[in-house]
């Protein structure tokens, strides 16, 4: 490149002037001799605005693919396969303000989910009485497990057979009882049936009940006894009148006992009046007070004198 001449070269202006020149057109090709001093050739800073603006416009004028020039690369779409199981219908999108009638369904019991409910057991089957072994097998039953003599009418209640039947069945066991020698007898006393030990083996019962204790009433109870057994209903007086002590500690006994009971007042005085109880007459086999033994046999053969000494 040839050097330029000195008639081109022009004088470098100071830096107020050259701040104020125009910038050199694209006709003006002369390099400016002396050259100026180098400046940064950096571009200015960009700011967000200027990078903002140049994305928007790179993607305007991008060209948009067509699908077939998709990247040999990229996999094919997965293909469903046909499933066995039936889809859910697909819920048709309603317009707006319009109700629509989804069927919910109906909720399954609790008992489904937990499984069946247990069931209650059977009742027993309550055997026919019309049959006689059937009915002595019931009357046996009820009568090992009571502690008091049984009417034939309340029997007969609880089996729901007639009075008739019941009592000729009792009958019968109680023959029957008697003539195999059991140690046991089936016995009528205080005006019901009971199953009792047999007299000759009662020393043998009292020594397994007993264990060697006496339970046996006094002198004095057994006299006081035998005055209200015979004269019933008494006032304690003239029980003590008849036996010529006072017997208050005696009749207390007595009623601990179960032997006696009240039974009302006497209108006069207004004394309590005492009489045997039911567990008296079974304890000697009796179904009352009128099978009691008459008083003549056991009294002196002058109490008529001694009655009229005393008037």
């Amino acid at each position: 490149m040839a050097a330029p001449s000195a008639g081109d070269v022009t004088e470098a202006p100071v830096a107020e002037e050259r701040a104020a020149e125009p910038v050199a057109t694209a006709t003006d090709t002369r390099p400016e001799w002396p050259p100026r001093p180098a400046e940064s050739e950096l571009p200015a800073p960009r700011t967000p605005e200027d990078e903002a603006s140049d994305t928007a416009a790179r993607v305007a004028s991008a060209p948009i693919p067509a699908p077939a020039a998709l990247a040999e690369s990229e996999p094919p779409p997965a293909v469903r396969e046909p499933s066995l199981a039936p889809e859910p219908p697909a819920h048709r999108a309603e317009p707006a303000g319009e109700a629509t009638d989804v069927p919910v369904p109906e909720a399954e019991p609790a008992a489904a989910a937990t499984g069946p409910a247990p069931t209650e057991p059977p009742e027993l089957a309550t055997p026919e009485l019309a049959d006689d072994a059937a009915l002595r097998a019931a009357l046996e039953a009820i009568l090992l497990v009571v502690d008091e003599p049984v009417a034939e009418s309340a029997l007969a209640e609880v089996v729901e057979q007639p009075t008739e039947r019941v009592a000729a069945m009792l009958q019968q066991i109680a023959d029957e009882y008697t003539a195999h020698g059991r140690g046991f007898e089936l016995r009528r006393a205080a005006g019901g049936w009971r199953l009792y030990t047999r007299p000759e083996y009662a020393a043998y019962v009292e020594r397994f009940v007993v264990g060697g204790q006496s339970v046996r009433l006094t002198q004095a109870a057994l006299e006081t006894l035998a005055v209200i057994a015979y004269k019933q209903p008494v006032t304690r007086a003239q029980i003590s009148a008849i036996r010529g002590v006072n017997c208050d500690g005696v009749v207390r006994t007595l009623m601990t006992r179960g032997l006696i009971e009240e039974c009302g007042t006497e209108p006069e005085t207004g004394a309590h009046l005492y009489r045997t109880t039911t567990l008296f007459l079974e304890k000697l086999g009796l179904n009352s007070v009128d099978e009691l033994p008459p008083l003549a046999p056991f009294l002196p053969s002058n109490v008529e004198e001694i009655a009229d000494a005393e008037r």
